[in-house]
């Protein structure tokens, strides 16, 4: 493997979108085999994954003051440097992600040694070995076809590739922050619907001349809750393609802070999906 300074930014950029769709092509086959269904997985609608195109770039990064160390220790560095390095890399992504759209597209909860979900000690360790596997092996290959390309078509094929992420990207943030303000919605409306219902309670238990008085606010409020009820039934239906490629392609989606939101989301658009599948079938 050459040494980093040896590659130019266009390669560096052009291994980026290298890993970056073999990283959805791995994804997309994990999740698709799970699922029982093609799913395009990931944050962009395109065949990119970014955080494995990011973590290889790291890999190589962070692999490189070592690769002149003689076995075993060369190794043993590498995947040291790896466990670190990814790690290091998995949580900011996580936490950024999550502060942005208030939503988490990975979720470590369930595994034991875990920070708050973002990263474990089974995806550390794994990430070490990973590391080895990607610089020793994976990379050597394509190092030499990417260095093969000439310097002019390799600068205009990243080119074209820069410009169609950046649509990309844009496109697919707005549909986050689009579904983000759709959950907050949701939420805020089922907070509503739960003051009204008390309320509707309290006057419900009245009797007698108390509930003669208060006989147009129970009216009024009996319409209130009602329509509320029409308005998140209607939240519920989402209508944005992007936002439902957003769900289609994170199924294992998950958001503390509109946890149940999402789920009724979630929920809705695999029975629409089943629905679909069984009329096709």
């Amino acid at each position: 493997m050459k040494h980093m300074n040896d590659y130019s930014v266009t390669q560096w950029i052009f291994f980026f979108f290298v890993y970056s769709f073999l990283g959805w092509c791995f994804e997309s086959a994990y999740v698709s085999v799970k699922s029982g269904r093609f799913v395009n997985r990931g944050f962009l609608r395109e065949t990119f994954l970014p955080i494995y195109g990011c973590g290889a770039v790291m890999m190589l990064v962070v692999s490189a003051p070592f690769q002149s160390v003689l076995p075993p220790q060369k190794y043993i560095c590498i995947y040291l440097a790896g466990c670190v390095g990814a790690t290091a890399l998995e949580y900011v992504t996580g936490v950024v992600m999550e502060t942005l759209f208030k939503v988490r597209y990975w979720d470590y909860s369930h595994k034991r040694f875990n920070l708050k979900g973002y990263i474990c000690l089974e995806s550390t360790l794994a990430w070490g070995g990973f590391t080895i596997l990607m610089t020793e092996l994976i990379h050597r290959p394509i190092e030499q076809a990417v260095s093969a390309i000439p310097g002019r078509v390799l600068s205009v094929v990243t080119l074209g590739l820069l410009m169609c992420f950046a649509a990309d990207f844009a496109l697919s943030f707005k549909a986050a922050m689009d579904l983000q303000e759709l959950l907050s919605g949701l939420e805020q409306a089922k907070r509503e619907m739960t003051h009204m219902q008390k309320r509707l309670d309290v006057l419900i238990a009245l009797t007698g001349e108390e509930l003669e008085k208060v006989k147009e606010e129970l009216a009024e409020l009996r319409e209130k809750y009602r329509i509320r009820g029409l308005d998140r039934e209607r939240m519920t239906r989402i209508r944005d393609l992007l936002q439902r490629d957003m769900l289609r392609s994170n199924p294992s989606m998950i958001s503390v802070k509109f946890g149940e939101s999402l789920r009724e989301l979630q929920e809705k658009l695999e029975t629409e999906i089943r629905g679909k599948t069984a009329k096709k079938g």
